[in-house]
């Protein structure tokens, strides 16, 4: 697959993604501000409520206030003894019903004593009786009934004019009981379904403050409403309410949020790994077809020389010449070798696709192990004028491991410390080991060309090289550092690297379990 290509299925991976979240986002915010105004109603509702209520409280004031001017002007009978003359007084019983704000109903009575007509004597009333009783009687009953209707139609009007001219004349704090206030408040939000703390403060005409149950922030969403309604414009009063948890009410109707937000991010991790995925594996297809071609190329050469000295060997005239004998068999030789060499690349690269090793494990001392490596690897360094140097300090060495695998990671540590080396200093190498921790530690240290910090951890990575430019003075694959790592991490071991002083010289440290551990 092209790079190109890749690019393009990131590109609209990208922004198919953006264009969920983006809907989610405006989905989550339709229902969130839904949910705003649904609860600003339905508080304006209670409020309007509360409103109505205060004005039905002040009404029954002012009528129970008149009610009681009218009694104390009345007398209650005047009349003549003896049945010679006087008054009929008909005593009036009236029922009035008021809502509360928790929803039941306040019945109250009114008695009120109603002057009717004037009554006659006995010896009038004897002298009328030709008139007919029964008719005079239904006549009275209907003029009683008038003026029963008429009186109590001019004392509600009696009332109303007072609280069209007098009642908005008084200051707020007189008209409302603050606690009755906040009585009706709650009462009302609980029956609208609303059972929130809140804090509501009192605004005269003036615009000042007159009564407030809690601090309102200076910057909050209160709801207003006109108390008293009917009153004029310029002398209206203000109920504000606060809610200070109405964030968390709304944001509770959107329960779906936190698992559509931990569905996108695990989308997004997902997404974004692939790609990493993708990328790297194509990187990893590069290396490995790099791989092959220069693994072709390289076999082609041993191969090539091998197939000439043998037709050379068939020459009788060589075969009488020892020195040439010689010569033809030891350049086999070092191309069989050299062929082998390369044939152990690729097994190692085949041991990678196989993810893991098969390990025989023994127990194994590792001073021993270090110290017959470096002896033989001792022949090598002298070749190139170089100095090995052994520091066991190790007291417990002991090791579970392949005894194989682990002594090809000490020789290709070793080997590269000698392909890596300056040409212009003796090469000098220290192979120790101590304890620490309850473990053991290997290190490998030389006086080479260094690694720079940037690369110490890429160095491990399969046919990764540290790059020098167009010039390769050190043929390789990239494979022996990335052998070592895998092969003791299946030991459950670590392995870094670290750069000397002004990036000259490399240190490697294994650290493997001990046999008690």
């Amino acid at each position: 697959m092209r790079k190109s290509t890749i690019w393009l299925l990131a590109v609209v991976m990208a922004f198919a993604f953006a264009g969920l979240l983006f809907l989610q986002m405006q989905y989550v915010s339709i229902i969130l501000k839904k949910s705003s105004e649904q609860f600003n109603e339905t508080v304006k509702r209670s409020l309007h409520q509360v409103s109505k209520n205060l004005e039905l409280e002040e009404t029954r004031r002012y009528l129970e206030e008149d009610l009681s001017r009218e009694e104390a002007d009345n007398y209650l009978y005047q009349g003549g003894q003896d049945n010679l003359g006087g008054e009929i007084i008909t005593e009036g019983k009236y029922k009035m019903q008021f809502a509360k704000a928790d929803g039941t109903v306040e019945q109250i009575e009114i008695h009120s004593d109603i002057r009717t007509r004037k009554i006659e004597p006995l010896s009038s009333l004897s002298r009328n009786k030709s008139a007919g009783s029964i008719v005079s009687t239904s006549k009275d009953l209907q003029q009683i009934l008038k003026r029963r209707y008429r009186y109590q139609n001019g004392l509600m009007n009696e009332v109303i004019l007072s609280i069209l001219h007098t009642a908005n004349l008084k200051p707020i704090e007189e008209r409302i009981d603050f606690k009755k206030l906040n009585n009706y408040l709650k009462s009302e939000f609980i029956n609208n379904g609303l059972n929130l703390p809140f804090i509501f403060s009192v605004i005269n005409k003036d615009g000042n403050v007159v009564y407030q149950s809690g601090e309102i922030p200076p910057v909050a969403d209160v709801v207003t409403q006109v108390l008293f309604p009917n009153d004029p414009p310029s002398k209206q009063n203000f109920l504000k309410v606060y809610f200070p948890t109405k964030g968390d009410y709304i944001s509770s109707s959107v329960t779906f949020i936190v698992p559509s937000i931990i569905f996108s991010l695990i989308l997004l991790v997902t997404f974004i790994v692939t790609i990493y995925i993708v990328f790297r594996q194509k990187k990893l297809s590069e290396m490995k077809n790099d791989f092959i071609n220069n693994m072709t190329h390289e076999l082609k050469t041993p191969v090539s020389t091998i197939s000439l000295a043998a037709q050379m060997l068939k020459d009788s005239d060589i075969t009488k010449s020892p020195d040439v004998f010689k010569h033809i068999s030891g350049v086999i030789n070092d191309e069989t070798k050299r062929l082998s060499f390369l044939v152990e690349k690729v097994l190692q690269m085949s041991l990678f696709e196989r993810q893991k090793a098969a390990l025989k494990l023994k127990e194994v001392d590792a001073n021993d192990l270090l110290a017959g490596v470096a002896n033989t690897f001792a022949l090598k360094v002298e070749k190139y004028e170089g100095t090995i140097d052994i520091d066991l300090q190790a007291e417990d060495s002991t090791i579970y491991v392949d005894e194989m695998h682990v002594t090809n990671v000490l020789f290709n540590l070793l080997d590269n410390a000698v392909k890596y080396r300056r040409l212009d200093t003796p090469l000098t190498l220290m192979c120790r080991t101590w304890n620490e921790n309850g473990k053991l530690l290997i290190s490998i240290e030389d006086n080479g060309i260094g690694i720079k910090k940037e690369y110490l951890k890429k160095v491990f990575d399969r046919f990764f090289r540290v790059p020098t430019g167009n010039v390769h003075d050190v043929k390789g694959f990239g494979l022996g550092l990335a052998y070592v790592r895998k092969i003791v991490e299946d030991h459950k071991g670590t392995i870094r690297a670290e750069s000397g002083s002004n990036s000259i010289g490399t240190k490697f440290i294994i650290t493997l379990p001990l046999i008690k551990s």
